[in-house]
């Protein structure tokens, strides 16, 4: 490990810097980067519609279908702190194209894969791919776009993000009624090979100077204490949250996560500086991002349950139901709508007033029109607004508080925040709305399709429906005030923040 102090950092040669005005290619190179995006979304998602698939041609167990959505989740979550750091260490387009060719293979090996065994092994190594490919797109577009231009970036960036999300279990549908399971990976494959020759050939390289220092123990750190986190709220609804299971591995997280902070305040170059939580910029936005995601993650969760078991929607039909949030995102962010809001609001009050919208829809639909859809479309239509002005420039605003060189760390932030707060909307609005359920629902049964399968008549059916209506009810009221308290929470310490640096 070196010895220098960061008061006396070692000579290293400057790095090219794009022209005042932004790289002459950054749109195109933004639409390179965006597809890259795009397959690690939609591969997020588009597994779920395959389980039955699966479950029939390779004998797969519930344990193998958890473990084909989770190897992928974990690594890749796990990963991605290590990941901005290695971009910022040993350069954003080599990790990037490096991240392309992983997330290739590892989709033509799970679909040629014939065990569950391969399959998992392979969306392992998507995993690691797609965790450099998530914090190395974002910190790319930090240095490639001007500071005006940056917001704009950044929201068509999240734009993509979630037409991934809402686009995975409608292409799964789409590839399974034509196709065997394994299309949906192979599909990947010519879109990597694409990106991966334009980043090749348009990217400009940029690093950190001091990329010669790597900081092997923090990343050894950071993976098993974000991975055994991660885990730990993946396992909480199903094995209890009090099991020893789920016990034993958030003290690992814990306990692991708090040697790391120790570790990377006591060396010159750390992963993480952890003086960066002391500034009120990077906690506001980092609190509600973490909010955001808590209530988008949790609430979609849960919806597309209720589309399913009770309103009576198959899976694909669920999938459209809810696209409009999505298209709001997109929308608004493509045309550039919610950019201009943010710089005209400020982005104190653009996340506050986007987090309301978001808080706004979300109580929407749990008390409007609960046995319908017109509710729900609102409800929607008012999260993907709100989400489309805060999302991005709460993303802006952590990018912003870090300093350029520290870009891939950032965009690891970033997505660490992201996976954080999805996995702890599910953990605890899952929780409320089953502790709920149980109350209303005197019976063995643990979960909506079991109670459902144990009732005798159409009179027992609809009460089990409509405690769970009353369970959803109760969490998205929860999900919604959460939301709200967030984004209070994040405008007055980006207010204060911004006040202070004026001073």
């Amino acid at each position: 490990m070196s010895t220098s102090s960061p008061e006396h950092p070692q000579a290293a040669p400057p790095q090219p810097q794009p022209p005042r005005g932004g790289h002459p290619q950054r749109w195109l190179i933004l639409g390179v980067l965006c597809l890259a995006v795009l397959t690690v979304v939609l591969d997020n998602t588009v597994l779920n519609v395959a389980i039955p698939s699966l479950t029939r041609e390779l004998g797969a167990s519930t344990s193998d279908i958890q473990w084909m959505i989770n190897a992928y989740s974990l690594v890749q979550s796990g990963l991605l702190l290590t990941a901005g750091s290695a971009a910022d260490r040993y350069g954003r387009k080599k990790m990037l194209a490096i991240g392309l060719a992983l997330f290739g293979t590892g989709s033509l090996v799970a679909g040629l894969a014939d065990s569950t065994g391969q399959l998992i092994a392979a969306r392992a190594g998507m995993g690691v791919g797609g965790s450099l490919l998530m914090t190395t797109v974002l910190a790319v577009a930090i240095q490639i776009f001007t500071p005006e231009e940056q917001p704009r970036a950044i929201g068509i960036w999240a734009a993509v993000n979630s037409l991934g999300f809402a686009a995975g279990p409608l292409l799964g549908g789409f590839m399974l009624d034509h196709f065997w399971w394994g299309a949906i990976f192979l599909i990947n494959i010519p879109v990597a090979a694409l990106a991966l020759v334009a980043v090749v050939v348009l990217v400009p390289e940029s690093k950190n100077p001091q990329g010669d220092r790597p900081d092997l123990l923090g990343a050894v750190l950071s993976t098993i204490g974000m991975a055994s986190l991660v885990y730990a709220i993946i396992s909480g609804p199903e094995h209890g949250w009090l099991s020893g299971r789920v016990l034993a591995t958030a003290a690992v997280a814990v306990t692991v996560l708090a040697a790391f902070a120790y570790w990377e305040s006591r060396i010159p170059y750390p992963m993480i500086d952890m003086h960066f939580f002391r500034n009120r910029r990077f906690t506001g936005a980092v609190s509600g991002g973490v909010l955001i995601t808590f209530g988008m993650g949790g609430s979609l969760f849960l919806l597309t349950q209720h589309m399913q078991f009770v309103l009576g929607y198959e899976p694909l039909e669920a999938g459209l139901r809810i696209a409009p949030m999505a298209l709001m995102i997109v929308a608004l962010n493509f045309s550039g709508v919610a950019a201009k809001c943010a710089a005209r609001l400020g982005t104190p009050l653009a996340i506050g007033l986007g987090m309301a919208v978001m808080a706004a829809g979300l109580a929407s639909i749990a008390v409007v029109d609960s046995g319908g859809y017109g509710g729900t479309f609102l409800g929607l239509v008012l999260i993907g607004t709100g989400a489309a002005v805060a999302s991005p420039a709460m993303s802006h605003a952590i990018m912003s508080a870090i300093p350029p060189e520290k870009a891939g760390v950032g965009g690891g932030i970033n997505g660490t925040v992201a996976e954080f707060g999805t996995g702890l909307g599910v953990a605890v609005l899952g929780a409320l709305l089953n502790s709920r359920f149980a109350a209303l629902i005197p019976v063995a049964a643990t979960s909506l399709p079991a109670a459902l399968a144990a009732a005798g008549s159409a009179e027992e059916r609809q009460r089990v429906t409509d405690a769970f209506s009353s369970g959803l009810q109760t969490s998205l009221l929860v999900g919604s005030l959460a939301v709200l308290l967030g984004g209070l929470v994040a405008g007055a310490l980006l207010r204060r923040a911004e006040r202070a640096e004026k001073a």
